[in-house]
């Protein structure tokens, strides 16, 4: 078999997924970098947690509000641009935070600029993707690259977690401000815009299929009007609800506060990086999983397992962090690894029925803004929460119980939509 038969069997969409995979595992890292930062901080300087967690809550809110904007600029002028752009902005205010010496110079600088730049790229560059290059194995091709996102937040955590400890907190933002600027040529090399643009049809279309109509509308008046039509419908608060309480229970309490919440019970700050750092690992095996049953089964129901068994181990984690790792531990991060974004595959298919095809990517980014609104709640949140009553364990309880009544009302979503149209 020739090189040539050899290369057109493997369909350009995948190179796609494998580029915006790299990317997204390397933004995530970048956006999550404060989390290994909490303690140094708040030794360096006297700060406390709260004021700390308040410029990490505003990055995770501006790393979800942004998405939407980010999604209708992807459409207007195209994704290596905006991917570019961001990665830039991104090196910018994580090299300006190490001249910080006021907690608002970290609000500004790892809160506004970092947070911008991260999301305008977010999820809704893999929905993006998983769109534009994909029609069958849409819901896998979402899996890997949710998958990677997640995964990006918690596997650098130890190696950051190291270097701040071992030099300084200004370490990680100078390699924060390198790698981001490292992976600008290699979006620029490798990022294809669409099948169109070879010749080609995504992978898996009939040959009659054709793309959605392009809208005529401004990048901003696209994002905004897709939110007006959407909040007519309610499915579409079902799923910002649900992705709400996602957000709140993942990146905003554990993937914020699990370090700090492991320190308090004695453990090392290494060491409780490393296990967020499982966490990432088993995340890339659940969201897979994950994918590949939301192109086999309801999506509803996949979301109430998901946030029904959520809610049930963040009741049990008060009473099983220790200063050691604990087998019990080790089941809660094995869990929570495979549950962490298995909830995305699913949601972003049924974004798809909120109004349609041609704008599922701009649905989302407004439902993932909902994502980190409630990670941004459970930033700040739970730091009061730790300040006011010297732990963590209120703001355990809270999100499982919010976990809980979650998985009832993701049932409602979609109920008089055909399948067929979610998944066209």
């Amino acid at each position: 078999m020739t090189q040539v038969n050899i290369a057109r069997k493997i369909h350009p969409g995948w190179i796609a997924v494998a580029v915006t995979f790299v990317t997204l595992m390397a933004t995530a890292g970048f956006r999550s970098a404060p989390t290994v930062l909490i303690i140094p901080l708040q030794d360096a300087f006297g700060w406390s947690r709260s004021d700390i967690s308040l410029a990490i809550a505003i990055n995770v809110l501006l790393f979800g509000l942004i998405s939407p904007f980010a999604a209708a600029l992807m459409e207007k002028f195209g994704m290596r641009r905006v991917v570019m752009s961001a990665l830039t902005t991104v090196s910018l205010g994580a090299f300006l935070t190490i001249f910080i010496h006021a907690p608002w110079q970290l609000i500004a600088t790892w809160g506004v600029i970092v947070g911008t730049g991260t999301g305008s790229m977010a999820l809704v560059f893999a929905a993006t993707v998983a769109n534009r290059w994909f029609v069958a194995k849409r819901g896998l091709v979402t899996g890997v690259l949710t998958a990677a996102s997640a995964t990006g937040q918690l596997i650098f955590l130890p190696g950051l977690s190291h270097l701040a400890h071992t030099y300084s907190w200004k370490s990680v933002s100078i390699t924060v401000s390198s790698f981001a600027m490292l992976v600008v040529p290699f979006i620029y090399l490798f990022l294809k815009e669409k099948p169109a643009d070879m010749g080609l049809l995504p992978y898996g279309a009939p040959s009659d299929w054709q793309p959605p109509a392009k809208s005529e509308l401004s990048a901003y008046a696209l994002a905004i009007d897709t939110l007006k039509q959407s909040a007519k419908r309610k499915d579409f608060w079902f799923l910002f609800g649900s992705f709400f309480v996602c957000g709140l229970s993942t990146s905003g309490l554990i993937g914020t506060h699990f370090i700090p919440a492991a320190h308090d019970h004695g453990m090392m700050d290494t060491l409780a990086a490393s296990l967020l750092a499982l966490v990432g690992i088993f995340d890339v095996i659940g969201t897979l999983f994950s994918g590949w049953l939301t192109d086999r089964y309801d999506p509803r129901k996949l979301l109430f397992f998901y946030y029904g068994l959520r809610g049930l181990s963040l009741f049990l984690l008060p009473s099983i962090l220790f200063s050691h790792i604990h087998p019990s531990t080790m089941v809660f991060v094995i869990f929570y690894g495979l549950d962490w974004v298995a909830t995305v595959p699913p949601t972003i298919m049924l974004c798809r029925a909120v109004l349609g095809p041609q704008r599922a990517s701009v649905v989302y980014g407004w439902v993932f803004a909902g994502h980190q609104i409630g990670g941004a709640t459970a930033a700040f949140g739970a730091a009061v929460l730790r300040v006011k009553l010297g732990d963590y364990a209120a703001a355990f309880y809270i999100s499982g119980a919010m976990c809980i009544i979650t998985s009832y009302f993701v049932l409602q979503i979609a109920k008089n939509v055909p399948d067929s149209q979610m998944r066209t």
